[in-house]
Order: structure tokens, then C-alpha cells, then sequence
């Protein structure tokens, strides 16, 4: 990147920083081994040029950090931004085609994803949680406050005068039943993220509506007496359905936000760099969401011992968080960068 040698030239003759100065020679580097990567592969690299290649990675994208909130040249900003995002590219660049790209993807890809941009999630989860508190407590106090919240008429009936137990019906035909239940997830998953592109604002209320709706329903059915058993249906795959509810909820902010908040970039850049952090976690949603089906479907309303269902809910959440908050973790592409708005 020529044009970077000859900014950091302009720079130095008008703000000669120690900055500048002490980390230069790190981004040139970075620049030559980007340049050999284009030029062959990054497996042709020696393993020390590697590891360099990772630590000056990281490194660049730590003085990206510091040149936003201290330096007030936008040109400098702009080149850090560009050469971390190039350097990006070329590391997550697989030369391997099929399998090994698909497993690359979820070795390393996505959950390094879901750590850089795990604080949308958070905000994701919060709005659901808080709305969630908010329908529970306003139904089991008065039933009609769940109106508000969405709960149809005749629902509310069901639960309280019947004391039907309606998630039973799925025993009849656990086929149909877990074919329309992946796709009823799979369109409130769709709608979660692609309302962020109402700035945000349309992920919000979709995330708050289904916490207040599955709220309202859950105190609805304790008061009719029967709580515990919904919440022995929903505990299997309630843990991964609802996470992905709630990364697909951070994936819709992270397009809101680059609507709303594109930091240095403009709002195209950002849109297109947080938009392949978005979709990546999407792509890992659609897997999770055919398995969170087929639990609700086959398992969910069996009728089998609880505790089956409640170490199901434990084994799949362990195994769901441990994969996103470790995997991926090795030397060379691990970074702790904040490419595209993501932190962590």
C-alpha cells in the first residue's frame, strides 16, 4: 500500500508524533506481508512470518484503537482502518475450497465473530429480558395486561378456564410438528435481524414483542397451575432457540448501527464491513435453528422423565457457549481487534 508509506511521510512533516513515529516501521511490515500474501498464499509464508503476521495484526489493530479516540487526523484513522481490514481479508482468506472452507468457517470464523461483536448480543438479550420480566409480572397480576402484550383472546381462555396443556398436540404428529416449528423459528429469527435495517429500531421492538409475548404466556400458565410443566416443555430447546434469538437480534443491531453510528468510516463501508459480521452469525443461527427444531419437536413434548429434558437444556447450552467463547482461539488469527464496531 504505497499510498500509506506516502501519508505516513505527510503526517510526519505535520504532526510528528512519537506515535507515528515508534509504529510506523509495524505498519510498513504489515503492508510487505500483505503484499507477499497477494502475490502467493499465506501458506507459503514461514511459520516465524506467520506469527508475526498475527502479532503485528494485533498490534495494528490496538494503535487503530488509539488513533480513534486520540488522534484527530481522520487520515490517519482511515489508513489504520484500511490496513486492519485488509489484513483481515487476507487472514481469514481461505485458499481451500469445499470442506475445508466450511470447516475453517466454523472452527474459527464464526465464533471469533460472536466474540468481536458479543456486546450487540448482550443488548439483544437485555431488551428481550427486561420486556420479559415486564409481561410476566404484568399478566400474573392481571390477565388482561397480557392483551397488551399480544396474547389472543381465546389463548388467554385456553390457559385459564381449560387448563390445557396445548403443547401436547405435537405428540400426534412429531414430523409436521417439528417441520412447522423450525420454520415458525426460522421466520422470527429472519424478522429479529433483518428489521435492523430499520436503523435498529425495528430489532428492538421484535425482540421486546416476543419477550413481553413469551412472558405474558408463561404467567398466564402459572396461574392457571400449570407453569412448570411449559417450562419442562420449553427447557430442552429453549436454550438454543432462544440464543439464537438473541444473536440474531445482535446481528440486526450491528446493521442498525452502521446506519446510526459508522464511526471513521462512511456509512457504505460500515454497512458492508459489520454486514459480513452479521451474516456470518447468521449462518451460524440457521444451523442451531434446525437443531433447537428438532428437540422441540421430537423431544420437547414427549412424555419422558424432566430431568431428561433439563440435562438436554444443560448439555446443549455448555456445549453451544463453550464452542462460542473458545473455539478458534490459536495463536496466529486470534485477535482482539474492533474491525467493524465489534469489541471483545
Amino acid at each position: 500500500m504505497l499510498l500509506g508509506v506516502i501519508l505516513i511521510g505527510n503526517w510526519q512533516s505535520e504532526m510528528s508524533t512519537p506515535f507515528i513515529n515508534n509504529r510506523k516501521n509495524a505498519w510498513q511490515r504489515l503492508e510487505d506481508l500483505l503484499a507477499r500474501i497477494d502475490r502467493t498464499s499465506l501458506k507459503l509464508l514461514q511459520r516465524e512470518e506467520v506469527r508475526e503476521l498475527g502479532r503485528i495484526y494485533r498490534r495494528t489493530a490496538s494503535d487503530l484503537a488509539v488513533a480513534r479516540a486520540e488522534s484527530r487526523d481522520p487520515r490517519l484513522t482511515n489508513y489504520l482502518n484500511s490496513l486492519v481490514i485488509r489484513a483481515h481479508g487476507r487472514i481469514y482468506r481461505a485458499d481451500a475450497q469445499g470442506g475445508e472452507r466450511i470447516r475453517s468457517f466454523f472452527a474459527r470464523e464464526l465464533p471469533r465473530t460472536f466474540r468481536r461483536t458479543w456486546r450487540y448480543t448482550a443488548l439483544s438479550f437485555s431488551v428481550f429480558l427486561v420486556f420479559g420480566v415486564i409481561g410476566f409480572v404484568g399478566s400474573y397480576r392481571d390477565t388482561e395486561f397480557s392483551e397488551l402484550a399480544g396474547v389472543p383472546a381465546a389463548f388467554r381462555e385456553l390457559n385459564i378456564e381449560t387448563k390445557t396443556h396445548w403443547w401436547e398436540n405435537l405428540n400426534e404428529a412429531n414430523q409436521v410438528g417439528a417441520s412447522v416449528i423450525m420454520t415458525n423459528n426460522i421466520q422470527v429469527t429472519f424478522y429479529t435481524f433483518a428489521s435492523g435495517a430499520m436503523f435498529g429500531v425495528g430489532t428492538l421492538f421484535v425482540l421486546a414483542y416476543n419477550g413481553a409475548l413469551i412472558g405474558s404466556v408463561l404467567a398466564l400458565t402459572y396461574r392457571a397451575g400449570f407453569g412448570n410443566d411449559l417450562v419442562t416443555f420449553m427447557v430442552g430447546h429453549g436454550v438454543i432457540e432462544l440464543s439464537c434469538i438473541f444473536i440474531a437480534g445482535g446481528a440486526g443491531l450491528l446493521i442498525g448501527s452502521a446506519l446510526i453510528m459508522p464511526g471513521d468510516l462512511s456509512r457504505a463501508d460500515a454497512l458492508t464491513t459489520r454486514g459480513k459480521e452479521a451474516i456470518r452469525l447468521m449462518m451460524g443461527v440457521a444451523v442451531w435453528l434446525v437443531l433447537a427444531g428438532t428437540i422441540e419437536g421430537f423431544i420437547s413434548p414427549a412424555p419422558i422423565d424432566p430431568r431428561i429434558k433439563y440435562s438436554i437444556a444443560a448439555i446443549t447450552g455448555i456445549a453451544l457457549y463453550s464452542y462460542l467463547l473458545l473455539a478458534g482461539r490459536d495463536e496466529v488469527r486470534e485477535t482482539g481487534e474492533q474491525v467493524n464496531g465489534g469489541k471483545g
